[in-house]
């Protein structure tokens, strides 16, 4: 598969790089980031996957977050995709913010006309990793994930649906019961259909209820002041339920005066790269 360097800037010792490729999934061209630390010219790395939330593309993470500092010293590649396809003339895509462009919720879409494009959940699980691992000093057998909101959602689901694929989880303010809130319950109506039953695939508070497979230890910061935290769009407290239900270990930080801004990722993102590094380089 053809890579296109879209830019590349020398950042904390290694390299901030952005990607274009014609993605099978998706049936479009998709960009992502991918940060390469020092030590990835010697070595492979391990791979931490970041799921960014609705709107965003791949530059928002590595524009705001400040992750490579904790990158480059914990000798860790970062990849940041897209949000959802794009330019794919279907109608409505651009309608709303929190549907079509931008918000590709990390599904495979089943409907019409979403079904053909809307494959985010197997390109970020399955397609996206293939890519990297043949391109890049990745180590195939060391990857996580994280992500933010609608992110954090993705970063979840993909790991409660795949035991023992990436060594550890986190999130940032992640939607955690889409099933229950009006975010998640638009987006898959849309792209799942009204069969209830085929929403909970895709929902963690219901995937962590029937877990079964290797241990998996999940982060979670959470802003106490997050307007969509009090709008009941996040939560958590299902997710929790479900977990402790299950045995599952989760650290959940409820950050006083924090909102859903990146402002918030930017002030945790270390203890998060940590938290993963502590499972990427055992």
């Amino acid at each position: 598969m053809a890579l296109t360097q879209v830019s590349s800037s020398k950042c904390c010792g290694g390299y901030q790089k952005v990607f274009e490729h014609d993605s099978t999934e998706l049936k479009c061209k998709m960009k992502f980031a991918i940060y390469l630390p020092p030590k990835a010219e010697s070595a492979k790395c391990p791979v931490l996957y970041w799921l960014s939330g609705l709107t965003c593309t791949e530059q928002n993470f590595i524009t705001k977050a400040g992750s490579q500092q904790a990158a480059s010293e914990h000798g860790i590649i970062i990849v940041a995709p897209d949000t959802s396809p794009r330019g794919c003339s279907i109608e409505g895509e651009d309608e709303s913010w929190d549907f079509g462009t931008g918000a590709g919720f990390y599904v495979d879409a089943t409907q019409d006309p979403w079904k053909t494009n809307y494959r985010m959940y197997s390109y970020v699980t399955e397609e996206l990793p293939r890519l990297i691992n043949s391109n890049f000093p990745a180590d195939p057998e060391k990857m996580s994930i994280s992500g933010h909101s609608m992110g954090g959602h993705g970063a979840l689901i993909c790991a409660l649906k795949n035991p023992g694929k990436y060594k550890a989880v986190s999130a940032f303010a992640p939607i955690c019961n889409p099933i229950q809130c009006a975010w998640g319950q638009k987006a898959f109506s849309g792209y799942l259909g009204p069969e209830k039953s085929t929403w909970e695939a895709y929902d963690s508070t219901v995937l962590a209820a029937s877990y079964s497979g290797p241990e998996l230890d999940i982060l979670i910061d959470q802003g106490r002041d997050d307007q969509f935290l009090s709008a009941s769009q996040l939560l958590p407290d299902n997710l929790i339920a479900a977990c402790s239900e299950k045995k599952i270990p989760v650290v959940f930080r409820l950050q006083q005066g924090y909102d859903h801004s990146y402002y918030f990722i930017f002030s945790f993102i270390n203890d998060h790269i940590k938290h993963h590094a502590k499972y990427l380089n055992a």
